[in-house]
């Protein structure tokens, strides 16, 4: 029984415990403790009883007693944890050839997360000390973290299978091509990927027929490539005609035949230059998309009707950018991405073109991304020749193994990393430097435009697959010294995604937002307090305000639901999905609309 982490599903459990003949059940793992085992022998109703083995060395696997509570087994499970720990204390060892010959014997095995990883003919060992996501996989195959390990286990119908788990949920489908292309490249030209959803099991019988059972919306996906990719160490993976397959629950596949009777999906995926095109989509994905301009106080009236003209049609030429990503099936990072870069260039916001200037009468630009798939993040603070500082901030996620760079720095990260570089005063306009000039005359009593107080863009995204992503960039204060930074590059405070549960982009006086970790705080109230995204955004903005912030943020739940949240008298504002149509706002109190629950 091959299960994808996550909680169990009892029908699976119960298939399992009738194919051990409601026997002695035996939990293996490197890692937690027993409690499992309590959990589970309450799920499979009926079994005569479930003891644990905790491996702590590689000693125990020849201990005669565990190699007769292995013998004595009607049914094992293989927990999670990491499979590097497996592969360490069992690799050639009694306790390997005692679970090959479990097996042969007809009795049945079961691996959940790193123990599903071990099952395959080859296995992601993770011997690295680390679990690689499927960018860095793509990025190069061949590479020393793609640790593949063979002659491990010797599962019936595994022999060519690269297993994965919480598949989808992790965005792992790259990673698993990455883990297929080096299999065929290091001497097995038949291997082949398959992965499982979270709460989801593939069950086999001895026969290799296997039934998926799980949950509404999970998938076991079969990963079929053509030929034998060329890898070359250090550079990124190219291969065409990548078959993908899903299974839906109550789906069939033949491990031997690999047929798939009634699938949910079919479709042909490429990667090129490491990027992973067209794969086919799981039926029935939502997308949203939310960005912001910044917030201020906007009065109805204080514009002029050219002006609100103008705002609006930048925020919808970004919602246009960002939603054209996700209506092809494209990722919410590619589409928060492209927004901001929209908003980074429209002369109108604090962002790129039309930054405010510091006190030294320069412009000096932040900006962040955030994957809420894998929690990777890249930001920078202080930039001066960088055209979109948000391609920047990815490209330190992607292509550094930091977080934050600044200033000079950070500049020049973005020439060796061929992100577009600018004559500084590309991002001067003309209003700008009169607000800059008003604010040299007298510091303390500025005429700075009220309307675009805080003057940061931003953009929060859910796609098709599921999978949350942030991006944040500004210009920050007129007139700020020493290197000040606020909090559009600080991960937590203006910038922050997680799958399942929020991704945020805030805009306000920085410092406060800083102080109260605002980001994360919307994610964690959803986490942990079960508040809705609405509930969530709203405290939050409380708590900034409660210490003397100003400002507001937007926030968007793991089922795409938007909500936007302010103490000041407006926030230039929009959002779009798949079942509405793009709507933007400016003043506190305009309808804000947005993918809500039912």
């Amino acid at each position: 029984m091959l299960l994808g982490g996550g909680d169990w599903d009892s029908q699976a459990f119960q298939w399992f415990a009738k194919k051990a003949g409601y026997g002695h059940i035996l939990i293996l793992r490197a890692s937690g403790d027993g409690e499992g085992g309590r959990e589970m022998f309450a799920e499979m109703a009926g079994v005569a009883s479930v003891s644990t083995i905790l491996f702590t060395d590689r000693a125990a696997s020849t201990d005669p007693r565990v190699l007769a509570a292995i013998a004595k087994a009607d049914g094992i499970f293989l927990a999670g944890g990491d499979q590097a720990k497996y592969v360490r204390f069992w690799q050639g060892t009694p306790v390997a050839r005692a679970l090959d010959a479990h097996v042969a014997a007809g009795k049945p095995i079961a691996g959940t997360s790193a123990g599903l990883a071990v099952l395959g003919g080859t296995a992601y060992g993770a011997m690295d000390g680390g679990s690689i996501d499927s960018f860095r996989a793509l990025s190069d195959p061949m590479g020393d973290a793609v640790t593949l390990v063979r002659d491990f286990l010797h599962m019936p119908h595994l022999a060519h299978v690269v297993t994965d788990t919480h598949f989808n949920q992790r965005d792992r489908l790259g990673r698993l091509i990455a883990f297929v292309a080096k299999a065929r490249a290091s001497g097995d030209p038949q291997a082949i990927g398959l992965g499982v959803d979270e709460k989801g099991a593939l069950c086999v019988d001895a026969d290799g027929q296997a039934v998926y059972r799980g949950p509404a919306n999970t998938h076991a996906w079969l990963v079929q490539p053509q030929g034998v990719p060329a890898l070359v160490p250090g550079k990124p993976l190219d291969w065409a005609n990548i078959r993908i397959t899903g299974i839906a629950p109550g789906g069939t596949i033949d491990l031997d035949t690999l047929a798939v009777p009634r699938p949910a999906f079919v479709g042909t995926a490429k990667v090129v230059a490491g990027k992973l095109i067209d794969a086919p989509l799981p039926p029935g994905g939502h997308w949203s998309l939310a960005i912001h301009g910044g917030a201020g106080v906007i009065p109805r009236g204080a514009l002029t009707p050219e002006r609100e003209r103008a705002y609006r049609a930048g925020l919808n030429a970004a919602l246009a950018a960002g939603s054209a990503v996700l209506a092809k099936g494209g990722t919410s990072l590619d589409a928060v991405e492209a927004a901001v870069r929209v908003l980074e260039d429209d002369p109108h916001f604090n962002a790129g073109r039309g930054a405010v200037f510091d006190a030294e009468g320069k412009n000096q630009l932040d900006a962040a991304i955030m994957d809420g798939a894998t929690l990777r993040a890249g930001a920078v603070a202080g930039v001066g020749t960088t055209k979109n500082p948000v391609m920047l901030a990815r490209a330190v996620m992607e292509h550094s193994r930091h977080v934050l760079l600044s200033g000079a720095g950070a500049d020049q990260f973005a020439r060796e990393q061929g992100v577009e570089q600018v004559d500084p005063a590309y991002f001067r306009t003309d209003k700008r430097w009169q607000e800059y000039l008003s604010w040299k005359r007298d510091e303390e009593h500025a005429a700075l435009d009220p309307t675009h107080r805080y003057g940061t863009v931003g953009a929060v995204a859910r796609d098709q697959r599921g999978h949350l992503a942030a991006a944040t960039s500004t210009g920050g204060l007129t007139g700020k010294r020493w290197g000040r930074i606020g909090d559009t590059p600080i991960i937590g405070a203006g910038t922050y995604a997680m799958d399942k549960t929020c991704a945020v982009s805030a805009t306000g006086t920085g410092e406060f937002f800083i102080r109260q970790v605002a980001a994360r705080q919307v994610c964690d109230r959803i986490q942990w307090r079960a508040q809705d995204v609405a509930t969530a955004a709203s405290a939050t903005i409380g708590e900034v305000g409660e210490i003397g912030g100003d400002g507001g943020l937007i926030a968007m739940d793991g089922d795409g639901h938007i909500a936007f949240a302010m103490n000041s008298d407006g926030m230039y504002r929009g959002s779009v999905s798949d079942d509405q149509s793009p709507r933007t706002a400016i003043y506190a109190g305009e309808t804000d609309v947005g993918r809500r629950p039912e």
